[in-house]
């Protein structure tokens, strides 16, 4: 599945430092620096993390994991397991046939070859040390469970071989349903890094295509995953390095589900990142989920189809491209899980729940220019969460909310383009407290219905609403002497537009064009004093 749209154009005559506050959603906000949920839990601009170090600090540790990719290791101490349709063989240590079922139980390095039409490899390894399973033109179905399945080990590493081309298929009704038991086509319940040069096709018939139940790193491959419910899940942390991922799931795309916020050792878990490589995904619910932090540096992401884009607790764009389409929200920074069907019963995702004694909560209520708001329902103090954009090139089509924090919303470098809603149940933007730009481009554009312009410290803005624009208009926004300053191509019908750049001076007249005619003019730094229809 390679799915590609076109990509709106931004004319990038914008760059430099800027600050912006929110633009559009449910609830007004504005780039102050403190927001709060309750007397004991506050979120600063000061303490949101902008680099991947530090935004991965204090997680639970993947280097050693994505470590082993590296390894090497002599082929001549290999045990070979050789599949030959309802059988196989084993040349040398560590591993056992009985019948259809290959038991791997001791570490090791494992080449696997062959077809299996109906059977399993089973890790089962009580010793210390690495299981190593090099899948070398390996072809294996399962009609009982896992194809493979690993039950005990220290760590492993499924390694691709070069040149090679794998396929691994589960049943379609597993024969062991109890809840410590493989639900995935490639199922570990140990930390696994997955590795190498040869591709890999998963197919996940009941459930979940590759799971760990601890930590999985995709280091390399060219992968392709189909799946039921989540395509690539990783309980304790999820961490793409290398590699191709194809992922064409009817639940999550990928996902980080522990939800338990730290390990015994105290390092923060149900974490995120995507460091490297291509990941392609469409899902029937998040594209990306993580529990905790999610983190894009360096990989290029599209997310071809979802119900929510990108969402975690924490999220965080260093650098890289991520081009996201969603039915809801596009990025969703946010507690808990919002599934499709909550949206199908009008039900408020967790975390925005309006108070129940129809009074303010506590905490410092939202603020900002113009009308419309922020993450989560009207009147919501703004939380423990944040989204922050510090570079990459950015672009989400959202038929939800754009970009949505139930906390703070914070812009400080790259290419950001906003196509936003087109109903005004929902906004461009959407902060619950603080959101500011600080360098990098936003260009934002959708519904005007409940259109919110920056707040109190910002520069170099400008918005304006005015009569609807189909979808496949060219707008541009133009300044006094006629230069194009921004220009997108609309894929939907358009009410409103708000820029945020270095060179948009506050005072100054900006002129919107539809297709080379003007169709409004607006002064930079005021907000519209009325919507569009």
């Amino acid at each position: 599945m390679k799915i590609r749209r076109p990509r709106p154009v931004l004319t990038a005559t914008i760059s430099g430092a800027l600050v912006l506050g929110a633009l559009a959603g449910c609830s007004a906000a504005t780039a102050g620096t403190t927001s709060s949920t309750d007397a004991t839990t506050t979120t600063t601009i000061s303490e949101v993390a902008t680099t991947t170090d530090d935004a991965l600090a204090d997680n639970e540790d993947y280097t050693d994991l994505a470590a082993l990719a590296d390894e090497t290791w002599d082929t001549a101490d290999e045990t070979t397991v050789s599949l030959a349709g309802d059988s196989a063989t084993v040349s040398g240590d560590g591993a056992t046939v009985d019948g259809s079922t290959v038991t791997i139980t001791a570490p090791g390095t494992y080449r696997i070859s062959g077809t299996l039409d109906d059977g399993q490899v089973v890790v089962s390894s009580e010793a210390d040390g690495l299981v190593r399973l090099v899948l070398d033109g390996a072809d294996i179905t399962s009609s009982t469970g896992s194809a493979v399945a690993v039950t005990q080990a220290d760590d492993v590493s499924v390694v691709l071989a070069d040149g090679s081309s794998n396929s691994l298929t589960d049943a379609s009704t597993y024969a062991d349903t109890s809840e410590d038991a493989p639900n995935a086509a490639l199922f570990s319940a140990d930390s696994m890094v997955v590795s190498g040069t040869g591709s890999l096709d998963v197919t996940g018939n009941t459930n979940d295509g590759i799971s760990s139940k601890d930590g999985l790193v995709i280091a390399g491959g060219d992968i392709t995953v189909t799946a039921v419910d989540d395509g690539v899940r990783g309980k304790d942390f999820l961490v793409v390095t290398d590699g191709t991922l194809d992922v064409d799931a009817e639940g999550d795309g990928l996902k980080a589900d522990n939800e338990d916020g730290t390990n015994d050792d105290g390092e923060t878990v149900g974490y995120a990142a995507l460091l490297g490589g291509t990941v392609t995904v469409a899902s029937g619910d998040d594209g990306v989920h993580a529990e905790s932090d999610l983190v894009v540096d360096g990989a290029a992401v599209t997310v071809a189809e979802s119900v929510e884009g990108l969402e975690a607790a924490h999220i965080l764009v260093v650098s890289g491209t991520v081009d996201v389409t969603s039915s809801d929200d596009g990025f969703n920074a946010a507690g808990g899980t919002s599934t499709t069907t909550d949206e199908a019963q009008g039900e408020a995702p967790t975390g925005g729940e309006p108070p129940a004694s129809g009074t303010m909560p506590d905490g410092e209520p939202p603020q900002g220019g113009g009308g419309g708001g922020g993450g989560g329902m009207p009147g919501e103090a703004a939380g423990d969460y944040s989204l922050v954009i510090t570079g990459g090139d950015v672009t989400v089509d959202a038929g939800g909310d754009g970009l949505d924090s139930n906390g703070t919303l914070t812009v400080s470098g790259g290419d950001v383009t906003v196509l936003g809603p087109t109903d005004g149940g929902n906004g461009t933007l959407d902060s619950a407290g603080a959101l500011t730009v600080q360098g990098g481009t936003l260009l934002a554009v959708g519904t005007s219905s409940m259109l919110q312009t920056p707040g109190d410290g910002s520069e170099g803005w400008v918005a304006a609403t005015f009569d609807t624009l189909a979808a496949g208009t060219d707008v541009t926004v133009v300044d006094s002497s006629g230069t194009t300053v921004a220009k997108v191509a609309l894929t939907k019908d358009t009410q409103s537009v708000v820029l945020a750049a270095e060179n948009v001076t506050t005072g100054e007249d900006y002129t919107i064009q539809a297709d080379g005619a003007d169709v409004t003019t607006a002064t930079a730094g005021e907000a519209p004093a009325t919507t569009g229809r």
